[in-house]
């Protein structure tokens, strides 16, 4: 196998297991706003997804404390 290669198999197999290990969660927001979100959580060094759940971990775990 090349590297670099994503075959349609390997696709399949990565959505199969997506679908078994992790819930989805849809977020809607305003035209724009994403990418504006996307280019903050970069600036972090996350990715968007990292970017959102490590705010729904961190509003979480501030409710504990309180």
């Amino acid at each position: 196998m090349k590297h670099g290669k994503y075959n349609n198999s390997q696709k399949e197999a990565t959505a199969r297991y997506n679908k078994k290990a992790y819930d989805r969660i849809n977020v809607i927001v305003r035209k724009g706003r994403r990418q504006i979100i996307k280019d903050f959580a970069a600036s972090q060094g996350k990715s968007l997804n990292r970017f959102i759940c490590d705010a729904i971990e961190a509003e979480m775990n501030k409710s504990k404390t309180e």
